[in-house]
């Protein structure tokens, strides 16, 4: 990678649809991809507040593709996803090339919903590109996730319970990336435990969020 790739690609939040922004980037250039992309449900809160493209599934295998090609030989994706979409983006993933190697439950204190069910967790993938190995020191598979008030977006991951994820997946030195980041936490994972990252987001007002989310933790950092 270039320099001006470099300044391009690490430790900034691009605004814009990624799919069209992950196309610029170079082949194999991140090293872990930690995303919660919108699950296709046509999700409302209770405030009212939606995502972006929570409405359609056209963009779902372009991203995937573009995910695989950017990430480099050996590298992990963690990926949420809706359960009821889950052969969407299963077949997604499959078609750009991921192997499906785990999968994580993220356990609330609260539950977001009931039906049938009271809804009390979230859920992603593990996905690898290629030869992966094996973790020296495995993470469960069932992570605590505290409650982060959706002050910031209106699915907003508390960064608790993604460090781990960080911290197992992504080499010291090594850019952690997120094409849906919403306000950030994936990053400001990755930005605690002193790895870079690289976000993406369509929302002008979250992307935006992110930024002066990330370098307020920069500035808190460096202090």
């Amino acid at each position: 990678m270039t320099d001006s790739e470099n300044g391009a690609f690490r430790n900034v939040i691009r605004h814009g649809d990624s799919v069209s922004l992950m196309r610029a980037m170079p082949r194999g250039s991140v090293d872990f991809i930690l995303t919660d992309p919108p699950y296709l449900v046509g999700y409302q809160g209770r405030d009212g507040r939606t995502v972006r493209n929570d409405d359609n599934a056209a963009w779902l295998r372009p991203a995937f593709s573009q995910m695989h090609r950017v990430l480099k030989e050996g590298g992990f994706a963690v990926s949420f996803y809706s359960w009821t979409k889950v052969h969407l983006f299963v077949d997604a993933w499959r078609a750009a090339g991921f192997r499906v190697v785990g999968h994580l439950v993220f356990r609330k204190s609260y539950a977001s919903s009931a039906r049938f069910l009271r809804y009390s967790h979230e859920q992603a993938y593990l996905l690898a590109k290629g030869d992966a190995k094996l973790p020296r020191q495995p993470i469960p598979d069932v992570i605590d996730m505290p409650y982060s008030g959706n002050k910031l977006h209106p699915t907003q991951k508390p960064v608790a319970a993604l460090l781990p994820l960080v911290h197992a997946f992504c080499p010291v030195g090594g850019i952690t990336f997120d094409p849906f980041c919403g306000s950030g936490s994936s990053l400001v994972a990755a930005q605690h435990l002193g790895r870079d990252w690289l976000g993406m987001e369509l929302d002008e007002t979250h992307a935006a969020t992110a930024s002066r989310r990330l370098a307020y933790w920069g500035e808190r950092r460096a202090a």
